[in-house]
This record gives C-alpha cells, structure tokens and sequence, in this order.
C-alpha cells in the first residue's frame, strides 16, 4: 500500500482571514476619532465702520468687483491691454502658480496615504544552502506576486495631514490671488503716473513756448530802447530752466516704462509707451468710484488674509498629526502569488502563497522627540495666529491711510485749482502791464513761475490721487472673494498648461 500525503484541512486556514477581518473592522471603529483640536477660525474684534469713511465721497463696492475687472473702472484702453499682457506673462505670477500646483500635490500625496499600497514583484533568485545531510547545493526559485499594505489611519494622523495639506492648497490659491492682485496694482499705478508724467511734459512743452514768446518780446523791446538787458537775460534763464526741467522729465518716464515692460513680461528694449496727448491733456484715465465696504469684509475680500487664515488651519492640524505620534500604529499587509523551484510549475496549484498580517507598532522610548514635535507645532499655530491677526491689523491700516489721502488730497485738489485759476490770472496780468510799460519784467517772472509751479502742483496731486485710489481697491482686495478659491484652482492650472 502506498502512502499518500494528505493536504492540510481547509478549516486550518480560515482563522487567519477571520482575524484579519476582524482587527480591520476594529481599525475602521476606531478611525473615527481625530486626536488634535478642531479648527476654529481665530477672532478678531474689529470695528463697526471705517474711521475715515465718510460722506465726501460715494463708496460703491458692488462696482469693483472680479467679474469686471476692477482696472476697468479707470477707463483707459491701454491700461486693460497691458493688464491682460501682466496676467498671461508676468514671471512672477507664473512663479505663484507653479508654487501653487506644487502645494496642490503635496496635499494630493497626503490624501493618498488614506488608501493602501499595492505593488508586483516578480522574478527569479539562486541561493547557496548547506546542510549537514545534503552538503553544499544550489537552489533556483521563481516568484511572482502581488502585495499590499495599509496603515489604519486611527488616531487621525493621516486625516490630520490631508486636512493641512488642503489647507495649505487653498492658502496656495489665495497666494496666487495676492500675486496677481499686486503685479495689476503696481501695473496700474506706473502706468497712470507715466500718464502723468506725459502730463508734466505737455505743461512744460506749453510752457517752453510761453517762454519763448516772452523772449522774442524782451528782445524786441529791448532792441527799441524800452527794456534793459537784465530783461532778456531774465527771459532767457527762464526759458533754459523750463526747458532743462521738460528734458529731466525723460528720465522718469523711461524709468517707469522700464519697469511697466517687466511687470508685463517684456525686455525694456522692445517695450514702448508712446505719449497720449490731445488738446493739453495726456491722461485718458478718470478717477472711479471709492470701493469701501465694511472692516469685516477684509477677512473675505483680501487674498493676503485669507492666506494667513488657511495657513493657521494648517499649522493647527499639523498639532494633530504630533500628537498622532504618542499612540501606536496599526500596519495591515496581505501578499499573494506563486513561487516554484522550476519556471514550469511556477503556475500550477501547489505553487500558490498567500500571507495575512497586521503589525501594531509604538515608540516606547525617544528621548523627548514627540513632546518637542508637539511643543514646535503649537508654537507654530500661535505664530500663524499672530501673523494672521496682524495682516487683519495691516489691512485695515491700508485702508484706513488711503480713505485719508483721497479724502485730503480731494480737498486739497479743489484748494490747488483755485490757486492755478489765481495764478494764470496774475501772469496774464503783468505780462500785461510789462508791455503796457506800467511793470518790470520782474514782476513778469514772478508770476510766471508761480503759475507753472501751482500747475505743475495741481497735476501732481491729480497723480497721487489715482496711485491712491488704486492703492485703495488693492486694500479692499480688487473684488477678490474666499470663495473665488475653486476658480483660482482652474485658471493656475489652465494657465500653466498654456505656459508649457
């Protein structure tokens, strides 16, 4: 009779499986629990209304807005153009969204630690084994399998994470929004002041011809024996001055046109701005309504705080992903395949493995290293905390100190046009008087120069107050909107892959 060698019962392997699905069941339990405090968004005790709002001017917010480009508002077709060039291939709007893709897929690897990894291994291996019955032999084998492992997430250690790596995705948005919002300002405002110094040089280009008619008048009168010599010289040095004055200009402009071809992606040397001016006036840009608002509506109009709000979420689950550190883990592994001492049977039913494991690990001793990482966490939320509550602070400064300056230099404005009006009139008056005889040619000067300093005064102001108005709608945050974070998602990642 020959022996047969009888398998193992099927019943011998059945309580590994049962087990595995028991501790997985446990682990599933038990993952309800986060440890960590829940967010809640840290408070701010802000004021009911702007100090310096205030009837003097209409505040109409629902003007500017993210829909309608809030650069529109000024009117000026030139303006828009360049805006679109900026957001198409300014680099550092670029530099925002590449590091905004590459927050986005930091928080796609945190949220792939929630599922298990699988993986193959194939292939053959020799081995050398000695025994004391066989002696020394070589050992072919061949394997193929698949394996998978998974760490039960049950104190919240890998939801604490995608939940930082989310936030720090939306802070990435809102980064990118700040970006954007502050190379369109920066823009805006070096583009309107190149308008403005267009302006200064059509003042100083009619000036220069005034001047010089009352040279040619000082000559003839001095060549008819009715005015010295002092007179001509005066007229002359006048005239010099004004004209060295319209010549420095230059320099500004090509200055500012210089750094408007870089915000707009450009080298300055095929960049140019030709000057716009019809009839005396250089600017075709108007001064829009004051967008205002409430003090709360910062914490969601402004992408700079929003950012340092995401950015505490953030530093806050980091806490739980410490103190996820302190309890042990549960690692669950199955492996499954074939392995044969001969390629041929490397596929037959004999030749098949499997394993079920889960492996419960805990740091029992580390000389301090979790309490420290949990103590670097916290002082990291509260640092984010502080810099939040001082970008708030920060914002309602920019707004309160730009509402100021519109609201002095508008008053100023209408006191320096009177001043103007004032002195054109006292130039026309001695000029008058000189060729009626009845004044110097001093007097002449006098109020020459007074009249081109109040007009050069009153276009100033006219410059500061559209720099401050666009500084003003960048402190209320261009229309921008917290929940314009799903639309920033789509325009980094359309733009990006126009880039490419």
């Amino acid at each position: 009779m020959t022996a047969t060698a009888k398998s193992p019962p099927q019943y011998a392997f059945k309580p590994a499986p049962a087990l595995f699905a028991i501790t997985l069941a446990a682990a599933v339990l038990l993952g309800g629990c986060a440890v960590g405090p829940d967010y809640v968004r840290p408070q701010m005790d802000l004021p009911a209304a702007y100090k310096e709002q205030g009837p003097w001017k209409i505040a109409e917010p629902g003007q500017i807005d993210s829909n309608h480009r809030w650069w529109e508002s000024y009117k000026d077709p030139v303006l828009n153009d360049l805006v679109d060039q900026a957001n198409k291939a300014n680099q550092n709007i670029r530099f925002a969204e590449a590091q905004y893709r590459q927050a986005q897929a930091t928080a796609a690897i945190a949220r792939a630690s929630l599922w298990p990894t699988i993986g193959a291994s194939g292939g053959p291996s020799r081995a050398r084994t000695n025994s004391a019955t066989s002696g020394s032999r070589l050992t072919d084998t061949y394997a193929v399998g698949l394996n998978a492992s998974w760490e039960a997430d049950i104190w919240g250690r890998v939801r604490r994470s995608v939940e930082a790596g989310d936030a720090t995705s939306e802070a990435g948005a809102a980064s990118l929004a700040a970006a954007r919002l502050s190379i369109q300002a920066t823009l805006a405002q070096d583009y309107l002041q190149l308008r403005v110094t267009d302006l200064q040089k059509d003042l100083y280009a009619r000036t220069v011809a005034a001047y010089t008619r009352s040279l040619q008048l000082t000559q003839h009168q001095y060549e008819a024996g009715v005015a010295l010599r002092s007179d001509v010289a005066q007229a002359e040095t006048q005239l010099r001055s004004a004209q060295a004055q319209l010549i420095d200009l230059d320099a500004t402009r090509n200055q500012l046109e210089h750094a408007i071809a870089i915000l707009v992606g450009k080298a300055p040397a095929v960049f140019t701005l030709a000057p716009v001016t019809t009839d005396g006036a250089a600017l075709q840009a108007s001064m829009p309504p004051t967008p205002t608002g409430l003090p709360s509506d910062l914490l969601e109009r402004r992408p700079d705080i929003a950012n340092a709000e995401r950015l505490a979420a953030a530093a806050n689950a980091n806490i739980g992903v410490a103190r996820a550190a302190y309890f042990p883990t549960l690692t669950l592994s199955a492996t499954g395949g074939y392995s044969a001492i001969a390629f041929s049977q490397l596929f037959d039913t004999p030749s098949r493995v499997w394993s079920l494991g889960a492996t419960l690990a805990a740091t029992l001793f580390d000389g301090g290293a979790r309490s420290a990482r949990n103590d670097q966490a916290t002082a990291a939320f509260d640092a984010s905390v502080a810099t939040y509550k001082q970008t708030v602070l920060g914002g309602l400064q920019e707004v309160e100190d730009n509402l100021s300056t519109l609201r002095v230099l508008d008053q100023e404005s209408q006191v320096q046009d009177q001043a103007v009006k004032a002195a054109q009139l006292s130039e026309r008056l001695a000029l008058s008087q000189y060729q009626a005889g009845t004044a110097t040619y001093l007097s002449v000067v006098t109020t020459q120069a007074a009249s081109l300093t109040n007009q050069r005064t009153a276009v100033t102001l006219l410059g500061r107050q559209l720099v401050a108005s666009v500084a003003l709608i960048k402190a209320v945050g261009g229309g921008w909107r917290v929940g314009e974070i799903n639309q920033t998602t789509a325009t980094a990642t359309n733009t990006a892959a126009k880039a490419n």
